[in-house]
């Protein structure tokens, strides 16, 4: 019998609609698959057994009754530990969190459950989504399927694990700076940041609320697509949700082309500090590019070096400002109450020993910035940055339908190589920033592995506000190309464990 773990989410639905296969049976697979390997692995915070084996249960016997189902009824899912999810743990990789059980969903959570979409679990995480590694979770780091000494990015690296590993074809993540685009280039899978409120935000633990995204991981472009229609849409629970149709992607996965298409390739993307190999993968898909019948230009954006350092401003204020909530006396972690000390040094105690030292660095980064005297110069001037920012994407999009870069300057490092270099960490999102200082639509998708070691290589597309089809569009059209010329880098090459 086919292996059902090795399935695309795509072939797995018309497997259980078709009746070939039951959803349960899909499901004891893969939470097979999850005991089998989870332990070198280490995607999962949490396995939900009985849960999934419910819902698997419950969609199969609609099926049985008639009752017309989702696309994806029936499929596996692993779900970023930063979404609330009514009565299993949600943690945000926090110690602070520890053991909370949320009373509700969220808008993600609860719109993958009426698509009959079944959640194995909570995927391990970078502590408050704050980190490019998956290594400043408080329960221990995840391991890369391609080489487990390596990171698989972050801050979504267990949701990026899990597919790679072959324990679920589907995951969601939250890009917030690049945390799900830079796990799936760096794990050779699929990754999707929606349009800033394309995706709702309601119930998802807040890190940067004008930043964070949650979308799509996948092994092919077709699956994200699917995927991204069950969550995406406007929710009247969130604010910033856009108010206005979800752009066809899974018609724009099926029909991919890019003749006729004006691609830019971002100058500044390139050059000192970008791995040779990670270069010349990029540069074959750009000529792929043209050989599928795009125009290709080169394209300036030159506010987009000044992105790494307006971000590391921006985004540390609003985390200084969401994390004030997690204050001991509401939920989560409280530590100290003797009934001897006071509320606010309950609140210090619990603060300092339920964050990590990630998440210490950026609210204090952030409360400084927002301090009186320094709120113009460092917060209100990156703030400044981001409307260039925006503004040279503006331009950008005027003469190309979409542009293209690396979407990592390097592939998987070392656990360990950069934990004590806040810096050389950073630099890991140099690429994937500025799409989310924008709110535009970004994806990666594998294009290969790097010759000097072995490991996958990304290529990032960039599409304007509320144009997501375009990524799926030309990412289906490289996809295919791609897969025939060379085979596809996680399918074919699938990794061992």
């Amino acid at each position: 019998m086919t292996d059902l773990t090795r399935l695309t989410a795509a072939e797995t639905a018309a497997k259980i609609a078709s009746g070939e296969v039951t959803a349960v049976a899909v499901t004891e697979a893969h939470l097979a698959r999850i005991e089998a390997v989870d332990e070198k692995v280490h995607a999962f915070l949490h396995v939900d057994r009985e849960g999934a084996l419910a819902q698997a249960r419950a969609v199969d016997e609609k099926r049985a009754r008639g009752e017309e189902l989702g696309p994806l009824a029936g499929v596996p899912l692993a779900l970023k530990d930063v979404f609330t999810t009514e009565g299993i743990p949600t943690t945000v990789g926090s110690k602070i969190l520890e053991g909370w059980i949320p009373p509700y969903d969220a808008t993600v959570t609860r719109r993958l459950k009426e698509a009959g979409v079944i959640i194995l679990g909570k995927t391990n995480m970078d502590e408050f989504a704050m980190g490019s590694s998956t290594e400043n979770s408080a329960y221990g780091h995840t391991g890369n399927p391609w080489d487990l000494t390596r990171i698989p990015g972050g801050s979504g690296g267990g949701s990026s694990a899990s597919i790679a590993s072959f324990q679920a074809p589907l995951a969601i993540g939250t890009d917030t700076g690049g945390s799900i685009r830079q796990p799936a280039s760096v794990t050779g899978t699929v990754g999707v940041k929606p349009t800033y409120g394309g995706v709702s935000r309601y119930g998802l633990v807040a890190f940067s609320s004008s930043l964070d995204q949650g979308g799509p991981c996948a092994r092919t472009v077709l699956d994200a697509a699917l995927l991204h229609e069950v969550i995406g849409g406007h929710d009247p629970m969130d604010s910033t949700s856009i108010d206005a149709p979800l752009p066809p992607v899974v018609e724009a996965a099926r029909n991919g082309s890019v003749q006729g298409l004006r691609i830019g390739v971002v100058k500044e993307f390139s050059g000192e500090g970008y791995q040779p190999g990670v270069m010349q993968r990029f540069n074959e898909s750009v000529e792929l590019l043209r050989e599928l019948g795009a125009e290709v230009v080169e394209i300036s954006c030159p506010s987009f070096d000044k992105a790494l350092a307006a971000y590391y401003l921006i985004a540390p204020s609003e985390c200084s400002s969401n994390l004030a909530r997690f204050d001991a006396m509401r939920y989560g972690l409280r530590v100290g109450d003797d009934g001897t000390r006071s509320a606010e040094d309950v609140t210090a105690l619990t603060r300092a020993e339920g964050f990590g030292a990630e998440v210490k660095r950026r609210i204090m980064l952030g409360t400084y910035a927002l301090s009186s005297g320094y709120y113009d110069a460092y917060y209100g001037s990156a703030q400044k940055v981001r409307t260039l920012i925006k503004q040279d994407f503006d331009r950008a999009f005027e003469q190309v339908d979409v542009l293209v870069s690396p979407t990592t300057p390097t592939t998987a490092f070392p656990i360990g190589e950069r934990v004590d270099d806040p810096m050389a960490m950073y630099l890991a999102d140099l690429c994937t920033i500025p799409s989310n200082l924008a709110g535009n639509a970004a994806m990666s998708l594998p294009c290969g592995l790097a010759p000097e070691d072995g490991l996958p290589v990304g290529l990032q597309i960039i599409a304007p506000a509320m144009a997501d089809d375009r990524l799926y569009r030309v990412g289906a059209a490289v996809e295919a190309a791609y897969t025939e010329r060379w085979g596809h880098p996680l399918l074919e090459e699938a990794p061992s464990l």
